[in-house]
């Protein structure tokens, strides 16, 4: 998830002990954390995230400095994320230059609307996503550090019409992979809103989701 959400809408978080990677160094975290797309267009633009909400609490938690390594690309389905993929290799790159300079310690991942509108691409996103992550931390070198997978919202269901009818196989899917994958925990996003567009969250609730993310990822790495 790259983070649609409206400036503004929500208060800035400024933590001096959150960073963000940018051309391989740490800079201070500021929104929009992934800036896949423009800023000041209307609609589908860089905006608010999980990112910031996740990293400050996790900083004021565990009373340690957070990177994040932002890769996201809005609108992108799991089939570009597979392994020899162009987003993919951009995501091991990014790591791989954040691990020169500090320890990688796990991995967000918020993706599947553009998976919802075929059946096909949605009965095998749980054996497809499987396949992606386990590469993903082996090229990494990341050992098995905690991933945190988030829900779709349920107002996906309506959008354009209805078109994108597989959000339950695929949430259900995301919500199975604890069972799947070692340290892997879910994150629901039960009772969120989301923009005028009907498709994106909306500020507050990345708000919120972000929290989550970090409670999901605080009890997992507390039981290692």
């Amino acid at each position: 998830m790259a983070g649609r959400g409206e400036f503004g809408e929500v208060p800035e978080i400024k933590n001096p002990n959150c960073f963000m990677l940018r051309n391989g160094r740490w800079v201070g975290m500021s929104e929009p954390i992934n800036p896949d797309r423009g800023v000041f267009e209307p609609g589908f633009h860089s905006g608010v995230g999980l990112g910031a909400s996740f990293a400050d609490e996790y900083a004021k938690y565990f009373k340690e400095d957070i990177g994040l390594i932002p890769c996201a690309d809005g609108g992108t389905s799991l089939s570009e994320w597979m392994p020899g993929e162009i987003l993919y290799d951009n995501a091991v790159n990014n790591a791989r230059l954040a691990m020169r300079t500090s320890e990688f310690s796990g991995i967000l991942w918020h993706q599947g609307e553009n998976d919802c509108e075929k059946k096909e691409d949605a009965d095998t996103y749980k054996e497809r996503f499987l396949e992606m992550i386990e590469a993903l931390k082996s090229d990494i070198g990341c050992g098995n550090v905690p991933v945190v997978v988030g829900e779709l919202g349920e107002f996906v269901k309506t959008y354009s019409g209805g078109k994108l009818k597989w959000v339950d196989t695929v949430n259900d899917a995301l919500k199975d992979m604890p069972s799947c994958l070692k340290n892997c925990a879910f994150a629901s996003a039960d009772g969120l809103s989301c923009k005028d567009d009907g498709i994106h969250f909306d500020s507050y609730s990345y708000r919120i989701l972000g929290s989550r993310y970090f409670e999901a990822y605080k009890d997992m790495r507390e039981n290692l």
